[in-house]
């Protein structure tokens, strides 16, 4: 199995597609991942990617593995990526 790009190829990347140099790459790199992280709570869509999303999970039971005692776990606030079915198409085929 391959292994993930690091963000450096990332922004290489990025540069040679749109024909900008490196540093204006990281820039625009940074400032999407800064808007996700700011606007997450009300949903953020990357065209043709995915949308962030924030969900709210219920209380439930759940066990531990070690021991198969039944454990409460509390509810919480959890981020999620919803991808995109254009993005699923191009993947999967």
């Amino acid at each position: 199995m391959a292994k993930a790009m690091t963000k450096s190829q990332i922004v290489t990347g990025v540069a040679e597609a749109a024909g900008i140099t490196k540093k204006q790459a990281v820039a625009a790199v940074e400032g999407l991942v800064a808007l996700a992280y700011k606007n997450a709570k009300n949903g953020f869509t990357v065209p043709g990617l995915g949308k962030l999303v924030l969900v709210n999970r219920k209380a439930r039971m759940g066990r531990n593995p070690a021991t198969g005692a039944a454990i409460k776990i509390p509810a919480k606030r959890v981020v999620k990526f919803r991808v995109a079915k254009a993005c699923k198409d191009a993947i999967l085929g």
